[in-house]
């Protein structure tokens, strides 16, 4: 049986960066994975997704030209040739991921592999022992038990339609559903969204997703709130398909794509066998040090569902790498994590929402700014941005910023650098504007909103 220092499960984001890093200081190293290197975030989420925001925008790029001067004559959209495209880059991605851990002497175990004890891996019939073992197997996407739900696609399908559906229901209010939304309705399709709350986004700034509601109402798409989706059934002909939700109503749609979030990868593969601790949704339960509760046994990433966002997952992998073979103890930062929704206009935030500040620190000041991008003026684009900085009066500090409008994740993450070196309100202020930028709004906003009236 081979010995390892470290094997991985799950050579995503977080576990090749760990797997790397622990094979750079001389480690030895295996990883484990029964499909293509790269993960969730290079195959299957952020990277394919983002290059098929980027073809959706186009669209409106193309629009805009005009009141720019440009004409652009028979423009058309060919749905297989952006697929064939995009599959081409996450084969080059793919094959860049492998080099390195080549170049790092790490191994990979073909196969799904299965905790097999505290410091056993087996893969195909094979066991490895190992000093430590680290679980990165992800999430995968929920799909729920109603009749007819075999005829539905999820986010992993989505990427790989072979032709773009004219009529589209997405369940779930979630960044998912909004990114898709924008994907599908900017490249011809009606699109309609089905929410069972009150509003998208649920847990980003409350303004900011209603803006984006009506952001994508304007484009087209079709918010209905409060229902469900109780069957999908064949239509007549077995073309399309009807999509019937709780209240009765039936919706025709050529694509029913469920958005409903995702659920940890760590069913069957042993590990409650061999001791380790999953919560009730099947993550696992991890201390302060990312340790489960089998001492040899650590989770990083989506299977732990706590911040499921690719760059947590690296920092956790290399930080664990730093502590066991580089004498070089360390610890993530959860604090101020930015984030973006690349929805159709995106969205970037860091830092506490306006409710959430107000809930933590009752007096804040909420500083706004609602305005049209300079872009959309020549063009007639109606599409407005809304920036927004919460501020803790006691200390002046900026404790949370959020924005939507063209280009607001790349802002964001500059404005995270501010508010995790702690930055006040008057150092945002003394900070020279860049003119004319839709960024410069963030060091111009002179007078904190009207507090809002007591219900």
């Amino acid at each position: 049986m081979s010995a390892f220092d470290l094997i991985v499960i799950g050579a995503g984001s977080g576990g090749v960066a760990a797997a790397r890093r622990a094979g750079a200081y001389g480690a030895r190293v295996a990883i484990c994975e029964d499909v293509r290197v790269g993960g969730t975030c290079v195959l299957r989420g952020c990277v394919p997704k983002k290059l098929l925001v980027h073809a959706a925008h186009a669209a409106e790029e193309i629009a805009d030209a005009a009141g720019y001067g440009w004409t652009v004559e028979r423009a058309a959209f060919d749905w297989k040739t952006l697929i064939r495209n995009k599959n081409a880059e996450l084969d080059r991605l793919n094959g860049i991921y492998e080099r390195m851990l080549g170049e790092a002497s790490v191994p990979v175990l073909r196969g799904r592999a299965r905790l097999a004890g505290p410091h056993e891996v087996e893969v195909h019939g094979e066991r490895y022992g190992a000093g430590r073992i680290l679980l990165a197997v992800g999430a995968a996407p929920i799909m729920p038990p109603v009749p007819g739900v075999e005829r539905a696609i999820d986010s992993d399908r989505a990427l790989d339609l072979e032709a773009l559906p004219g009529r589209v229901v997405i369940a779930g209010g979630g960044y998912i559903a909004v990114e898709f939304a924008g994907i599908f309705a900017k490249l011809g399709a009606r699109v309609t969204i089905v929410i069972r709350g009150d509003r998208l986004l649920r847990r980003f700034d409350r303004e900011i997703a209603l803006r984006l509601e009506e952001e994508m109402r304007a484009s087209g798409v079709t918010v209905l709130r409060g229902r469900k989706v109780a069957r999908i059934d064949e239509s007549a002909g077995g073309a399309a398909l009807a999509v019937r939700l709780d209240d009765g109503a039936a919706l025709d749609a050529d694509c029913m794509f469920f958005a409903l979030g995702r659920a940890p990868r760590t069913r069957g593969i042993g590990l409650e066998d061999a001791g380790v601790t999953l919560r009730a949704n099947g993550a696992v339960a991890v201390d302060g040090s990312l340790r489960s509760t089998v001492p040899s046994v650590w989770a990083i990433g989506d299977c732990t569902d706590r911040h499921n966002l690719t760059p947590v997952a690296i920092a956790e992998g290399r930080a664990l790498a730093e502590t066991w073979f580089n004498d070089n103890p360390q610890t993530v930062d959860y604090e101020n994590i930015a984030t973006a929704v690349f929805s159709q206009p995106p969205i970037g935030s860091v830092g506490l929402t306006e409710e959430a500040a107000r809930a933590r620190y009752g007096g804040v000041a909420v500083y706004r700014s609602s305005f049209r991008p300079m872009k959309n003026t020549l063009s007639g684009n109606p599409g407005r941005c809304l920036y927004k900085l919460a501020v803790d009066p006691a200390t002046d500090r900026v404790v949370g910023c959020h924005m939507i409008g063209p280009d607001s994740p790349e802002i964001v993450q500059g404005v995270a650098i501010a508010l995790k070196c702690g930055a006040t309100k008057a150092q945002f202020d003394a900070t020279m504007a860049i003119h004319p930028t839709a960024a410069e709004e963030l060091v111009t906003l002179y007078a904190p909103a009207p507090p809002p009236r007591p219900a």
